[in-house]
């Protein structure tokens, strides 16, 4: 029996933050020492970072509804000096570069937005964003010199003139600031930094600056935000999979993080970091994936991201913030490179073009498993975010001594009153994590729950051990309001969403793979639908037969009447909640599903596509929307799959390649990328791109299947992709470059490995890699759909 004793929620402390709206704004924003409040309501935000700058302006809208798709509530995206001001004196903020035009599209789709200022950012980017030019001034970066603050006033004053009325007291999307990054030992420079903006116009409810490494923040002036990753591109190639990582799957209190970005501090920080009892949990920079670097290509699994995003929410977090999102490319229109590099003294060098980071949403706008994987979570969150903002985390008596305990079940509870959340965390990277047999959980619980009177209890679930399965990690309801009058005493099932269904509100819940899905309710409630039922003086059990489309459970008490309804983890992974067609809605789809005003649109991939939608519409009709078919309670419609593409022809130019020699370079001494000069001794490729692939207005994906240690795609002479290998395809998105590659082709050029090169890749791909020793080729190239599929507007249906 593992038992807990859940703290009592003290009381938030209040008015010491100079944070928050005007008496004026339209809509309300505050802050205190427990979490954001919304218009008078907690708000767990859930924040993805996407940097307008590095993705084509015309594609920002599209990419901006699937990341909405996902979950995400709240956008971040950095600003870098060098692309606005390449040239000192010649600031631009139009294509590309355009970031009223992004601010107002975030308007438009609700989306809220964090802007980083800068003036250095980091982002991997030349120079953390600082311009070239300013190496050729006399000045101190990054601190409160006058010649440096007179560089950066014009710069922040033009930011302040492109987001005029856009900020959130004007009713604008724009909600947060935040002043530098990864700055440790100047907090008055970040003081300065917030005067400076709003000085020259800048207004925000929240101030933020990244707090990790025991930054020394200015105290009660800016929000620290911290993050955790999956894996760690920065570490020495030497050490294997980053160990330090692993705290980030343990159930903690501790916000810090010391490892993100040590590589560039000189030294530990001596400050103690900010009073974690002064400031909300928050995150700006959880691991969505993680770069590439020449020397260091780990691999993040679906897997790694969703159970590090679930354990900081168990352990406190009331900011969900992803780094990245959405992947996207290094600028290349610049005069110098713009990615981080050994050229400019970094620890490592980045792709020239490529910053996909293994995100749920790619360098093209690939569409990754952990996309699905997150958005189950954030459902959680948009329905039950309000509840557990207020919860504090409580720790079970036996906890794990050290960062190697795998004999320990990792998990703890965040509880108000008598209602509460149990996590639970059996996954960690690189290591397979032992199933935990006989398992079951005492909760002491201190309070009441609307309507029960009783005081303080303890919750003891599931009624009979179970096994918690290797890699497993979820979310278990104790005392969940199902509507109706009625409470779950608990369930072994994730809470995901509610929806109201003509007036009885449905709770959607996920099994756990392995685990019987069990709610028990109180005594004396009715159970219709597909369950065993077992009755007892204490309560109720009910567990569905199967859980899935067709788990649905009508549950009747003397209150009233509420529906639950029970999927399978397969099915949940693919469920949305969407309004469309006059009504909230739940669907169920393999593919992204974007709304668009009235317009519901898929982004098809599957081989087998289909939307499910429950309440059904009288009709979906559309081009190739197959008949209806009951999916259990849903009403299912086949789609047509993506096109089948016209394939490539792939030819040989040059066979043999020469590996440019060992080199290392950096301030750390790492492995270096290979130079321009080296690809002109690459083996040569050519692939033929049929025009017809590209007729439709979706992305194309070139899939390419290759041996090698560093590729590099060209059209028409003009760098467009490049790649270091580490395991998964290479993929380049052709819509960009559509016209040029019909009449040009693509050419690939590939690079064997110096044997003396030092390169870390994940041991699953070792023998790959070790390939490329002795071979540079493509392998197979293959054209990809990404089908842009819209049913009708809303006007031609009913509910």
């Amino acid at each position: 029996m593992l038992s807990l004793h859940a703290h009592e929620v003290p009381p938030p402390l209040t008015g010491h933050l100079p944070l928050g709206s005007s008496d004026a704004a339209p809509r309300s924003l505050t802050v205190d020492s427990q979490s954001l409040i919304r218009e008078g309501r907690p708000w767990i935000p859930v924040m993805g970072e996407f940097h307008f700058s590095r993705y084509p302006a015309a594609e920002w809208r599209e990419e901006l509804l699937k990341i909405k798709a996902g979950g995400i509530d709240l956008l971040a995206t950095y600003l870098f000096w060098n692309q606005h001001e390449n040239e000192r004196g010649t600031l631009h903020f139009d294509g590309d570069l355009d970031l009223r035009r992004f601010a107002e599209l975030c308007a438009e789709l609700d989306l809220a937005l964090v802007v980083r200022l800068g003036p250095w950012s980091h982002g991997e980017c030349r120079n953390g964003g600082h311009p070239d030019w300013l190496n050729e001034v006399d000045c101190t970066p990054r601190t409160d010199d006058p010649a440096y603050l007179a560089l950066v006033e014009p710069y922040y004053r033009r930011i302040a003139h492109e987001l005029r009325r856009l900020f959130h007291d004007d009713g604008g999307p724009v909600v947060a600031l935040q002043v530098e990054n990864e700055l440790y030992d100047q907090p008055g420079h970040l003081a300065t930094l917030r005067r400076m903006a709003e000085n020259v116009g800048m207004r925000a409810p929240l101030w933020t600056a990244t707090a990790w490494g025991a930054a020394d923040i200015p105290r009660d002036t800016l929000l620290p935000l911290y993050g955790g990753y999956p894996e760690a591109f920065w570490e020495d190639a030497e050490i294997g999979p980053a160990r330090e990582v692993r705290r980030h799957f343990f159930f903690t209190p501790i916000r810090d993080d010391h490892a993100i970005g040590a590589d560039l501090r000189p030294s530990a920080s001596t400050a103690t970091g900010p009073d974690a009892g002064r400031y909300p949990y928050a995150t700006c920079e959880l691991g969505g994936g993680m770069a590439i670097a020449y020397h260091r290509r780990p691999i993040v699994p679906a897997e790694d991201v969703t159970s590090l995003a679930l354990t900081k929410l168990g352990s406190g977090s009331v900011w969900q913030g992803y780094y990245l999102y959405h992947g996207c490319s290094q600028r290349v229109d610049l005069k110098e490179p713009n990615q981080e590099s050994h050229e400019t003294g970094y620890p490592n060098d980045l792709p020239t073009v490529s910053y996909d980071f293994q995100a749920p949403l790619g360098e093209y706008g690939q569409v990754r498993p952990v996309f699905h994987g997150l958005r189950l979570l954030h459902l959680f969150l948009r329905s039950y975010g309000a509840e557990l903002a207020r919860m504090p985390l409580s720790l079970p008596d036996a906890q794990p001594d050290s960062l190697d305990d795998r004999t320990t079940l990792r998990w703890a509870v965040r509880s108000a009153g008598r209602q509460g959340f149990l996590f639970v965390n059996n996954h960690q990277p690189h290591e397979t994590l032992p199933d935990h047999k006989a398992v079951q959980f005492r909760v002491h619980l201190e309070g009441d729950i609307e309507g029960d009177l009783d005081g303080d209890r303890t919750v003891t679930l599931p009624a009979r051990p179970v096994t918690v399965p290797s890699g497993a990690h979820f979310i278990w309801p104790i005392g969940l309001d199902l509507g109706g009058g009625l409470h779950l005493n608990w369930a072994t099932a994730q809470p995901v969403t509610r929806l109201d269904l003509d007036g009885t509100m449905l709770t959607v819940l996920a099994a756990v793979d392995g685990i019987p899905a069990t709610l028990s309710l109180p005594a004396g409630v009715d159970v219709e639908g597909p369950a065993r039922v077992a009755r007892g003086a204490d309560g109720t059990l009910v567990t569905p037969t199967e859980p899935g489309t067709g788990a649905l459970l009508t549950l009747t008490g003397p209150s009233g009447t509420a529906q639950a309804l029970v999927l399978s983890h397969e099915a949940a992974l693919q469920l949305n909640k969407i309004h469309i067609f006059g009504r909230d809605r739940l669907a169920l789809s393999d593919d992204v599903i974007v709304v668009d005003g009235g317009e519901l649109r898929l982004h098809i991939t599957s081989p087998a596509p289909s939307i499910a939608l429950l309440p059904a519409p009288a009709q979906l009709p559309g081009d190739g929307v197959g008949p209806a078919t009951a999916d259990g309670v849903f009403t299912r419609w086949s789609l047509t799959p993506a096109p089948r593409l016209p394939q490539p022809a792939l030819e040989c130019l040059r066979e043999h390649a020469v590996a440019p020699p060992a080199r290392i370079g950096g301030s750390h001494q790492r492995a270096s990328a290979p130079r321009d000069a080296d690809f002109d001794r690459a083996a040569v490729f050519h692939i033929d791109i049929p025009a017809s692939a590209l007729d439709g207005d979706g992305e194309v994906l070139l899939r390419l299947r290759y041996t090698g240690d560093a590729a590099r795609a060209y059209c028409d002479g003009r760098l467009i992709a490049d790649h270091f290998w580490y395991g998964p395809e290479w993929e380049i998105g052709l819509r960009r470059s559509a016209d040029a590659a019909v009449r040009h082709g693509i050419e690939i050029r590939v690079l064997p490995l110096d044997p003396a090169s030092v390169i870390y890749v994940d041991a699953s791909v070792r023998e790959g890699l070790d390939a490329a020793r002795t071979r540079a080729a493509v392998e197979a190239a293959e054209l990809v759909a990404v089908d842009r599929r819209s049913l009708p507007a809303e006007s031609r249906h009913r509910p």
